[in-house]
């Protein structure tokens, strides 16, 4: 009869581990759609190499995949999955890229280290910085810019228009709070978004609310049990790999003061695949979509 006992209790267990887990809700490449053009350009390049982030994404949606032979590991389309990665991390490995020959490699301000790209200028290849997009209203200049640089203007404006028809966005029910947690646990990063992560952007255009962003300082902030606690979201908003590092949705519930919070104890928690989240490019419109949706299922 004891033995009965217990293995109700693992079950109960279980069932209500379970059920936390089913609230939650993945969004991945799959469920994304990329707008973008079939123009045939005369490309001014014929060897690219892309360290920037997103800008594969880009490249992908003016028709000009056959340019790129090398691509930083944050560019993890499944269209791209043939050219090599010239990056240990998100270190650039000068010597990967000399060897591959190319005529123009397009980085932004976070690509580095500065020794690596000037021991590549120094091998005389042209290295163009592009800028980095944290809004939607940055899509637009980076497509421009990336346009410009492999001479296709055309197909870049083009791409602006396409993305431009279809930027009336779902809205979400109600203004649920929504806290964005930057998470890599093997490397014990736990951060909170704020003014300027990315996200405030795409929650602002669904009628969500980034709480991190309305009440704390800094883009990113420090993770503590009183600052989440004092937020109380509706809704985390996390990446995938992030998520993953913590050990899931039941690990992040045990962070210091999520459990505290409405999103802790609905286990109202979204992660979205860390190259979509943040890349502000061809994809993000539809994203944004889903995330609408994501967030309505999860704040019930």
């Amino acid at each position: 009869m004891k033995k009965l006992s217990v293995i109700a209790l693992v079950f109960a267990l279980t069932g209500c581990a379970n059920s936390q887990a089913l609230n939650s809700f993945t969004i991945s490449q799959n469920e994304i759609s990329a707008v973008a053009v079939a123009d045939q350009s005369n490309f001014s390049v014929s060897r690219v190499i892309v360290l920037a982030n997103g800008v594969a994404e880009i490249m992908l949606a003016l028709n000009a995949k056959s340019l790129v032979i090398g691509r930083d590991i944050s560019s993890t389309e499944s269209a791209l999955s043939d050219v090599p990665i010239v990056t240990s991390g998100h270190q650039v490995i000068p010597e990967k890229i000399i060897s591959l020959k190319p005529d123009l490699v397009i980085i932004d301000a976070s690509t580095g280290p500065k020794v690596a790209l000037d021991q590549i200028r120094s091998a005389g290849i042209k290295i163009v910085e592009t800028p980095e997009s944290w809004t939607l209203a940055d899509i637009a200049p980076k497509i421009t810019a990336v346009s410009q640089v492999i001479g296709a203007e055309k197909a870049g404006a083009a791409l602006i228009a396409k993305l431009s028809a279809t930027s009336q966005f779902t809205k979400v029910t109600g203004n649920p709070k929504v806290a964005f947690l930057y998470l890599r646990g093997t490397s014990s990063i736990y951060l909170i978004g704020g003014p300027g992560s990315g996200t405030d952007s795409m929650l602002a255009a669904v009628g969500a609310t980034d709480v991190g962003a309305e009440k704390l300082p800094r883009a990113f902030n420090t993770l503590t049990a009183e600052s989440l606690a004092e937020l109380n979201p509706d809704v985390i908003l996390v990446m995938s790999k992030g998520l993953e590092s913590v050990g899931g949705v039941q690990g992040l519930i045990k962070l210091p003061g999520v459990a505290q919070t409405k999103a802790g104890k609905n286990a109202a928690i979204i992660d979205v695949d860390d190259s979509l989240l943040l890349s502000f490019g061809p994809r993000t419109y539809s994203l944004v979509n889903q995330l609408a949706k994501a967030i309505d299922a999860v704040n019930q």
